[in-house]
């Protein structure tokens, strides 16, 4: 059951399973598209018996296997997993599925999160084989709350990247403009949403890589506050910064999900004791915020468009009623080249697992076991990973550690500091989610430094473990979306969702 190349794999029933019977005709007829259609609607139609869970599993599928397939979006299409589960939705009673927030909605999850039977690649050949014998908690939540998983999305390599060009599968297409970035490393996950292939997505967070995809592919993507959402399942690439996050097309849909993986987890050791409010029934409210506009992210480099953008959303929420000051943020200058050092530094002994020995990928020899390790890590990883170890071991080494991670850890401090003071002054950050809408394939491929300044905005929230959203609000000149980003103090996700409901009344 292995992925073929950047193609969906599709297992089929066996003849005497259930799932293998003639389709029954629904008692619900599809008035609008299956594309069009929120979770939320789902929810309602399924919950009543107006929709059966598996008439929407198989749209859903169908989709992923021919319009996911032109976006090179997925990497594994979970057919099987998915009748079953929606089979299971609709034989529940109507009492049952009433208590299921997410009943019969389509999911989308990348493919570093485990997912019990089916493979878990992280875009790379140095696990070509494997696939996890449980479910990531994310994951298991999305399950019992009525989600059915219908595939594994593509992404950038061990979730290194800004375009998801990095996978060993082929780059990922925006769905708005064939020849774009759909963005990284949740590429995959956001163009699956963008598409109208599945309504809400789970990617990961480890500097921007689900606030970024949204911001190019006109989507609302959340990065929770660190220890919000369970990693366990979540394959690491830095730990400090790792986080499982959701993806949607709109905030009520973002709100739901979120609900549903948030909360503590015995099985991650960083996994909050935080009792999360019932977000999506809390949206709206006549409380007046106070925002603060990052000085900072206004400098050499961020697109006009962009900027008029962050200009219209600061009006249209002062017309709301809430105020605005001028903040300086000034450690944040230096958030990209403290975050690669710190996230690299933490790869190198994250993704020192993969040798060739326990699971993956093996190229065996009659040489020694050292000569095994690195034929099969030369083999296995890409160039883009292969540079971050290099540079993560680099900075670990004796007499550059000094020098180098411990440097980058204190203005890793002085950044979450900055963050907190700024949050004594006001409730919310405003600033932009990327300084420029989505680049073309391979614009910046050969220019790591560029593709690295992608996630200029993005990455000093990561650092911090505060909690930040992007929200879709305008377009470039071209058509090109434009996301805005909203920041707030640990925990304070239900500010950002309230805030993001504004703006998107105004879209």
């Amino acid at each position: 059951m292995r992925p073929g190349r950047g193609l969906p794999v599709k297992p089929t029933a066996p003849k005497d399973s259930p799932l293998a019977r003639p389709r029954q005709s629904s008692i619900f007829v599809f008035m609008t598209r299956y594309q069009d259609l929120a979770a939320s609607d789902i929810v309602s139609q399924v919950a009543d018996g107006r929709m059966r869970a598996v008439d929407v599993a198989r749209q859903a599928l169908k989709l992923a296997g021919t319009e996911g397939r032109q976006l090179n979006a997925f990497i594994t299409i979970c057919e099987e997993k998915a009748l079953v589960q929606a089979g299971r939705i609709d034989e529940m009673s109507v009492e049952a599925r009433a208590g299921l927030p997410l009943c019969g909605v389509p999911v989308a999850i990348k493919d570093n999160i485990s997912c019990t039977g089916y493979p878990t690649t992280c875009g790379s050949r140095i696990l070509d084989g494997y696939v996890p014998p449980y479910d990531a908690t994310a994951v298991g939540r999305l399950i019992q709350a009525g989600a059915v998983i219908i595939g594994k999305t593509n992404m950038d390599e061990f979730a290194m990247g800004s375009s998801s060009e990095t996978s060993c599968y082929g780059p990922v297409k925006n769905p708005l403009d064939h020849s774009l970035t759909p963005g990284g490393s949740s590429g995959g996950s956001a163009a699956a949403v963008a598409q109208g292939i599945v309504p809400i997505a789970l990617g990961s967070e480890t500097g921007g890589s689900v606030r970024q995809p949204a911001s190019f592919c006109g989507l609302l993507g959340l990065k929770p506050s660190y220890g919000a959402v369970s990693r366990y399942g979540l394959v690491a690439y830095a730990s400090s910064t790792d986080q499982i996050s959701p993806l949607a097309r709109n905030v009520t849909d973002l709100a739901t999900v979120y609900r549903v993986i948030c909360g503590h987890d015995p099985h991650d050791a960083t996994s909050a004791a935080f009792d999360h409010p019932d977000y999506p029934a809390l949206l709206e409210s006549d409380r007046k915020y106070r925002l603060g506009i990052i000085e900072e992210c206004f400098a050499e480099g961020l697109a006009p468009d962009v900027e008029k953008a962050v200009s219209r959303a600061v009006r249209v929420l002062q017309g709301a009623g809430h105020a605005f000051v001028k903040m300086s943020l000034p450690s944040t200058e230096h958030a990209v080249a403290a975050y690669y050092i710190i996230a690299p530094a933490e790869a190198s002994a994250n993704l020192a697992r993969f040798d060739g020995v326990r699971y993956g990928l093996r190229r065996a020899g009659h040489g020694s076991v050292d000569e095994m390790y690195a034929r099969t890590r030369s083999a296995g990883f890409g160039p883009e990973v292969r540079r971050r170890i290099m540079l993560g071991t680099f900075a670990l080494s004796s007499g550059y550690y000094e020098a180098y991670y411990m440097k980058a850890s204190r203005v890793r401090e002085l950044i979450r500091r900055e963050y907190e003071n700024a949050f004594t002054q006001v409730d919310l950050l405003i600033s932009p989610t990327s300084p420029t809408p989505a680049f073309r394939l391979g614009e910046k491929a050969d220019d790591p430094l560029a593709m690295y300044l992608s996630d200029v905005y993005t990455i000093p929230a990561s650092l911090a473990g505060v909690p930040a959203i992007s929200v879709p609000f305008g377009t470039a000149a071209d058509g090109r979306t434009i996301g805005i980003q909203l920041t707030a103090p640990l925990f304070g996700e239900l500010s950002l969702f309230r805030m993001a409901a504004i703006l998107q009344r105004h879209l």
